[in-house]
Protein backbone atom coordinates (compact mmCIF):
# COMPACT_ATOMS: atom_id res chain seq x y z
CA UNK A 1 0.00 0.00 0.00
CA UNK A 2 1.16 3.22 -0.95
CA UNK A 3 -1.71 6.19 -1.85
CA UNK A 4 -1.23 9.35 -1.42
CA UNK A 5 2.01 10.54 0.95
CA UNK A 6 1.93 14.22 0.34
CA UNK A 7 0.68 15.32 3.68
CA UNK A 8 1.83 13.69 6.90
CA UNK A 9 0.53 15.19 10.27
CA UNK A 10 2.20 13.69 12.93
CA UNK A 11 0.65 14.51 16.33
CA UNK A 12 2.53 16.26 18.89
CA UNK A 13 2.26 14.53 22.83
CA UNK A 14 2.28 17.62 24.72
CA UNK A 15 -1.22 18.88 23.00
CA UNK A 16 -3.60 17.84 25.22
CA UNK A 17 -5.56 14.85 23.63
CA UNK A 18 -9.29 16.68 23.62
CA UNK A 19 -7.73 19.37 21.50
CA UNK A 20 -5.76 17.10 19.49
CA UNK A 21 -8.88 15.21 18.51
CA UNK A 22 -10.18 18.46 17.09
CA UNK A 23 -7.25 19.04 15.38
CA UNK A 24 -6.85 16.27 13.71
CA UNK A 25 -10.71 16.78 12.57
CA UNK A 26 -9.41 19.82 11.47
CA UNK A 27 -6.07 18.84 9.52
CA UNK A 28 -7.91 15.98 7.36
CA UNK A 29 -10.86 18.49 6.54
CA UNK A 30 -8.65 20.52 5.16
CA UNK A 31 -6.77 18.19 3.35
CA UNK A 32 -4.44 16.49 5.31
CA UNK A 33 -3.43 12.98 3.29
CA UNK A 34 -1.85 10.63 6.61
CA UNK A 35 -1.83 11.49 10.41
CA UNK A 36 0.43 9.35 12.40
CA UNK A 37 -0.54 9.07 15.83
CA UNK A 38 3.15 9.34 17.63
CA UNK A 39 3.41 9.22 21.67
CA UNK A 40 6.21 8.29 22.94
CA UNK A 41 4.91 8.98 26.81
CA UNK A 42 1.39 7.25 26.62
CA UNK A 43 0.96 3.63 28.20
CA UNK A 44 0.14 1.29 25.83
CA UNK A 45 -3.45 1.03 27.14
CA UNK A 46 -3.49 4.73 26.24
CA UNK A 47 -2.40 4.56 23.57
CA UNK A 48 -4.67 1.99 21.96
CA UNK A 49 -7.89 3.86 23.46
CA UNK A 50 -6.04 7.07 21.64
CA UNK A 51 -5.70 5.22 18.44
CA UNK A 52 -9.36 3.83 18.93
CA UNK A 53 -10.82 7.72 19.53
CA UNK A 54 -8.97 8.91 16.28
CA UNK A 55 -9.69 6.19 13.81
CA UNK A 56 -13.37 6.72 14.67
CA UNK A 57 -12.30 10.70 14.25
CA UNK A 58 -10.68 10.32 10.76
CA UNK A 59 -13.41 7.79 9.44
CA UNK A 60 -11.07 7.01 6.28
CA UNK A 61 -11.32 10.21 5.08
CA UNK A 62 -7.21 9.82 5.06
CA UNK A 63 -4.92 7.37 6.21
CA UNK A 64 -4.24 6.52 9.55
CA UNK A 65 -0.77 5.17 11.11
CA UNK A 66 0.95 4.55 14.78
CA UNK A 67 4.18 4.99 15.33
CA UNK A 68 6.77 2.34 16.86
CA UNK A 69 3.53 0.12 18.59
CA UNK A 70 2.99 -2.85 16.58
CA UNK A 71 1.06 -4.51 19.41
CA UNK A 72 -1.33 -1.37 19.78
CA UNK A 73 -1.95 -1.27 15.77
CA UNK A 74 -2.86 -4.83 15.80
CA UNK A 75 -4.85 -4.61 19.20
CA UNK A 76 -7.14 -1.84 17.40
CA UNK A 77 -7.34 -3.33 14.40
CA UNK A 78 -8.59 -6.70 15.83
CA UNK A 79 -11.56 -4.39 17.25
CA UNK A 80 -12.51 -2.39 14.75
CA UNK A 81 -12.39 -5.16 12.83
CA UNK A 82 -15.24 -6.52 14.88
CA UNK A 83 -16.62 -3.13 14.55
CA UNK A 84 -16.64 -2.68 11.01
CA UNK A 85 -20.28 -3.59 9.78
CA UNK A 86 -18.69 -3.07 5.78
CA UNK A 87 -16.74 -6.35 6.54
CA UNK A 88 -13.23 -4.40 5.84
CA UNK A 89 -10.52 -6.28 8.17
CA UNK A 90 -9.71 -3.51 10.09
CA UNK A 91 -9.40 -0.71 7.46
CA UNK A 92 -9.88 2.11 9.77
CA UNK A 93 -5.78 1.80 11.09
CA UNK A 94 -4.19 1.66 8.01
CA UNK A 95 -0.70 0.93 9.24
CA UNK A 96 2.40 1.57 10.99
CA UNK A 97 6.02 3.63 10.84
CA UNK A 98 8.76 2.19 12.84
CA UNK A 99 11.89 3.47 14.02
CA UNK A 100 15.71 1.93 13.36
CA UNK A 101 15.33 0.49 16.93
CA UNK A 102 11.78 -0.90 16.57
CA UNK A 103 10.22 -4.06 15.75
CA UNK A 104 11.63 -4.82 12.38
CA UNK A 105 10.14 -3.96 9.09
CA UNK A 106 9.92 -7.55 7.96
CA UNK A 107 8.32 -8.88 11.40
CA UNK A 108 5.37 -6.22 10.89
CA UNK A 109 4.86 -6.88 7.48
CA UNK A 110 4.33 -10.46 8.14
CA UNK A 111 1.84 -9.55 10.76
CA UNK A 112 0.33 -6.48 9.03
CA UNK A 113 -0.29 -8.22 5.52
CA UNK A 114 0.16 -6.58 2.02
CA UNK A 115 -2.10 -4.04 2.28
CA UNK A 116 -0.87 -2.41 5.04
CA UNK A 117 1.14 1.00 4.86
CA UNK A 118 4.63 0.48 6.66
CA UNK A 119 7.49 3.37 7.05
CA UNK A 120 10.34 3.04 8.29
CA UNK A 121 12.87 5.94 9.20
CA UNK A 122 15.95 6.11 7.61
CA UNK A 123 18.76 8.85 7.66
CA UNK A 124 21.96 7.78 6.94
CA UNK A 125 23.32 5.96 4.25
CA UNK A 126 23.51 2.86 5.99
CA UNK A 127 19.81 3.08 7.06
CA UNK A 128 18.98 3.40 3.11
CA UNK A 129 21.16 0.34 2.00
CA UNK A 130 18.98 -1.56 4.55
CA UNK A 131 15.98 -0.93 3.40
CA UNK A 132 17.54 -2.17 -0.47
CA UNK A 133 18.24 -5.56 1.38
CA UNK A 134 14.79 -6.20 2.27
CA UNK A 135 12.16 -7.93 -0.17
CA UNK A 136 9.90 -5.78 -2.26
CA UNK A 137 7.24 -4.54 -0.94
CA UNK A 138 8.73 -4.96 3.09
CA UNK A 139 8.59 -0.89 3.68
CA UNK A 140 5.84 1.21 0.91
CA UNK A 141 7.85 4.88 1.98
CA UNK A 142 11.50 6.04 4.41
CA UNK A 143 10.45 8.80 6.47
CA UNK A 144 13.99 10.96 6.13
CA UNK A 145 15.23 13.97 8.43
CA UNK A 146 15.95 15.94 10.25
CA UNK A 147 15.75 18.87 7.57
CA UNK A 148 16.33 21.56 10.14
CA UNK A 149 16.32 21.05 14.04
CA UNK A 150 13.09 20.33 16.05
CA UNK A 151 12.10 20.98 19.43
CA UNK A 152 9.97 17.26 19.19
CA UNK A 153 12.73 15.11 19.13
CA UNK A 154 16.07 16.85 20.87
CA UNK A 155 18.43 13.71 20.58
CA UNK A 156 17.63 14.06 16.51
CA UNK A 157 20.24 13.20 14.39
CA UNK A 158 22.89 16.39 12.77
CA UNK A 159 20.25 18.16 10.07
CA UNK A 160 20.76 17.16 6.33
CA UNK A 161 19.44 20.55 5.26
CA UNK A 162 17.72 20.39 1.76
CA UNK A 163 20.50 19.51 -0.53
CA UNK A 164 21.14 16.66 2.01
CA UNK A 165 18.03 14.95 2.00
CA UNK A 166 18.11 15.03 -1.82
CA UNK A 167 21.50 12.99 -1.57
CA UNK A 168 19.51 10.75 0.37
CA UNK A 169 16.45 10.30 -1.44
CA UNK A 170 18.52 10.32 -5.38
CA UNK A 171 20.31 7.36 -3.38
CA UNK A 172 16.50 5.06 -3.15
CA UNK A 173 13.91 3.91 -5.60
CA UNK A 174 11.36 3.79 -2.26
CA UNK A 175 9.63 7.13 -1.57
CA UNK A 176 11.28 9.57 1.18
CA UNK A 177 9.21 11.44 3.48
CA UNK A 178 10.70 15.04 4.56
CA UNK A 179 10.75 15.75 8.37
CA UNK A 180 12.16 18.08 10.93
CA UNK A 181 11.74 21.47 11.20
CA UNK A 182 10.20 21.67 8.04
CA UNK A 183 8.19 25.23 7.51
CA UNK A 184 5.83 26.52 4.53
CA UNK A 185 8.83 27.90 2.57
CA UNK A 186 10.74 24.52 2.74
CA UNK A 187 7.71 22.64 0.93
CA UNK A 188 8.36 23.38 -2.80
CA UNK A 189 12.45 23.28 -2.55
CA UNK A 190 11.92 19.41 -1.11
CA UNK A 191 9.55 18.33 -3.81
CA UNK A 192 12.10 19.21 -6.22
CA UNK A 193 14.85 17.80 -4.33
CA UNK A 194 12.86 14.14 -4.80
CA UNK A 195 10.58 14.32 -1.83
CA UNK A 196 7.10 12.41 -2.19
CA UNK A 197 6.08 14.31 0.75
CA UNK A 198 6.36 15.91 3.68
CA UNK A 199 5.73 15.72 7.77
CA UNK A 200 5.06 18.40 10.08
CA UNK A 201 4.82 18.18 13.77
CA UNK A 202 4.83 21.09 16.05
CA UNK A 203 4.23 23.51 12.76
CA UNK A 204 0.55 22.35 13.12
CA UNK A 205 0.48 21.97 16.71
CA UNK A 206 1.21 25.08 17.84
CA UNK A 207 -0.92 26.82 14.97
CA UNK A 208 -3.85 28.87 15.54
CA UNK A 209 -5.64 27.83 12.61
CA UNK A 210 -4.18 24.66 12.06
CA UNK A 211 -6.40 23.56 8.94
CA UNK A 212 -5.49 26.87 7.41
CA UNK A 213 -1.52 25.77 7.53
CA UNK A 214 -2.61 22.45 6.05
CA UNK A 215 -4.16 24.45 2.69
CA UNK A 216 -0.47 27.06 3.08
CA UNK A 217 1.69 23.04 3.09
CA UNK A 218 -1.10 21.93 -0.23
CA UNK A 219 -0.47 25.34 -1.98
CA UNK A 220 3.02 25.04 -1.75
CA UNK A 221 3.40 21.39 -2.28
CA UNK A 222 1.39 21.58 -5.80
CA UNK A 223 2.62 25.29 -6.90
CA UNK A 224 5.04 23.33 -9.67
CA UNK A 225 2.36 21.10 -10.79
Amino acid sequence: MTGDLSLHVVTDHRVPFARLRDLVDEVVAAGASVVQLRDKVATGGELFARTLDLADVIAGRCTFVVDDRLDVVLAARDRLRGEDRSGREGARVDGIHLGQSDVPVDAARALLGPDALIGWTANTPAHLAAAAALPDGTVDYLGVGVIRATTTKPDHPRPLGIGGFGELAASTPLPCVAIGGIGVDDVAALRRAGAAGIAVVSLLSEADDPGAVVQDLLSAWRADE
